[in-house]
């Protein structure tokens, strides 16, 4: 899969060659890379790299601007972003959320719809892991379990487009979680210390400890190259292929060839061997996905949260 995921990037790249003329004037002061998270996570690791190729690309200051706020709004970065003006200066590195759900929760700067996607560049490697002796190994396993026996679920937060695959899971397979609850971490220990027997987290959180663990499922729209054996939850249930990703977006407004310009560093940063590295270590995975396939990504995911939602309501 790498393979295959390497060459369609490189092929990627290589077609921005034949596009056409893009502005000489553009960029000609500094770029800010907008990420409405805390600093350290994948998206902000990866829109560093991009910032810093980009700024190595076209010789002038770039730099990443974290503007933190909750899984589900009111997502200040993106109001930023929207509020900047339309000529590629101002540049947001998004999760789902932003694009899916920003202009449909009563956030009057993001309505109607303020963003057009450049690309998605990485899906967040979300497992459901268990201590690995546990009497379950599988989804199935679980759900006979927890029949009889209370189980606890920690995940990162509710409005999060894993925590709520992970809740209709349950009512797919047939069970109730006994509790749940978010934490600001979930690794190693909160297994070890009992906090919760299963939880959603981030594959690279749990590596130190992935020998003592059981990986139940993936919550991606395709399989985990480090686990390929492990089964997506859009496998159990194909109302459930959804992940949690990031993108570049700039206003519907930015000129085609600032777009071009853009598109073309971010494209050779997720290429570039640094990337791929991280992919590798992490579990990430790290691609390019052009900005038209972006773009109908966003509604389908909206229409499987939609649908997510409705089974979380039933």
């Amino acid at each position: 899969m790498k393979k295959t995921l390497m060459a369609a990037v490189i092929a990627a790249v290589a077609s921005v060659a034949f596009v056409g003329p893009v502005s000489a004037e553009y960029p000609e002061k500094p770029v800010n890379f907008i990420v409405p998270w805390p600093p350290g996570d994948l998206e902000d690791v990866l829109t560093r790299m991009i910032a810093e190729d980009f700024q190595a690309k076209y010789d002038v200051p770039a730099a990443v601007v974290n503007k933190p706020s909750g899984g589900g709004g009111p997502f200040p970065g993106a109001i930023e972003v929207a509020k900047a003006p339309s000529d590629g200066y101002t540049i947001g590195s998004f999760v789902i959320g932003v694009p899916v759900i920003g202009h449909k929760i009563d956030i009057p700067e993001l309505t109607p719809e303020k963003f057009d996607p450049l690309g998605i560049f990485l899906t967040y490697p979300f497992v459901l892991a268990a201590a690995g002796d546990e009497p379950f190994s599988t989804v199935d396993e679980l759900a006979e379990h927890a029949k009889s026996n209370d189980v606890a679920l920690g995940h990162f937060g509710a409005p999060l487009a894993p925590t709520k695959v992970t809740l209709a899971l349950a009512k797919v397979a047939g069970f109730e979680w006994g509790s749940e609850a978010a934490f600001d971490n979930l690794d190693c220990n909160t297994l070890a210390s009992g906090d919760a027997d299963v939880i959603n987290t981030t594959l690279q959180l749990i590596l130190p400890c992935l020998d003592k663990v059981t990986v139940l499922a993936s919550v991606t729209d395709q399989r985990i190259a480090t686990l390929p054996d492990v089964t997506t939850t859009g496998e159990i249930d194909d109302r459930l292929n959804i992940g949690l990703w990031n993108g570049l977006f700039v206003n519907k407004d930015t000129p085609a060839d600032v777009r071009e310009k853009i598109i073309a560093s971010a494209m050779e940063t997720v290429a570039s061997e640094r990337a791929q590295k991280l992919a590798a270590d992490t579990g990430a995975l790290v691609y390019w996905q052009n900005a038209e396939d972006s773009a109908a990504r966003i509604v389908a995911d909206g229409k499987a949260l939609a649908g997510i939602n409705g089974m979380l309501a039933e």
